[in-house]
């Protein structure tokens, strides 16, 4: 990770938040900014949901760096212990799991956004939950005639 990694790129004077403190607003729930003071270190502002999503994303880092101290067997079974969930899934989908986490992972610290691990993350355990409530085990007609028509409810 980069020194520059989750540090704001755009800044503002601490005097822009009393004289346009709407723009200023606005621009905080698109992206952090960095508040420079005269008298005092630098401030960030930023959404709520930009705070959360970057401690989500170092909680799940957390995780990440536990299962790679453990050296007892591949990756994807050492997710297993603390990503329970991945047991639903196949074990040719556990191991493209695991590696679809961890590339997630470095992709969000490299470029500083979360929601890439945190959707990847989302994705694969909503898949194992979808899998373990009995769905997709039905076997599906597909309509392959692209002449069929099908009246509209």
């Amino acid at each position: 990770m980069t020194a520059a990694a989750f540090s704001p790129s755009h800044t503002r004077r601490s005097s822009d938040l009393s004289k346009h403190s709407a723009e200023v607003f606005a621009e905080a729930e698109d992206h952090p900014i960095a508040v420079t003071r005269r008298d005092g270190q630098t401030l960030v502002l930023m959404s709520e949901r930009e705070a959360n999503a970057r401690t989500q994303l170092l909680e799940f880092a957390a995780q990440l760096i536990t299962v790679t101290l453990d050296d007892d067997g591949p990756l994807d079974e050492r997710m297993t212990k603390t990503f329970p969930w991945m047991l639903a899934l196949s074990p040719t989908d556990r191991t493209q799991c695991a590696q679809d986490l961890v590339d997630a992972a470095r992709a969000s610290f490299a470029t500083d956004q979360p929601h890439l691990a945190l959707a990847e993350l989302t994705a694969w355990k909503e898949t194992a939950v979808a899998i373990a409530a009995g769905l997709g085990a039905a076997d599906l007609d597909w309509l392959d005639d692209e002449r069929t028509i099908v009246e509209r409810p």
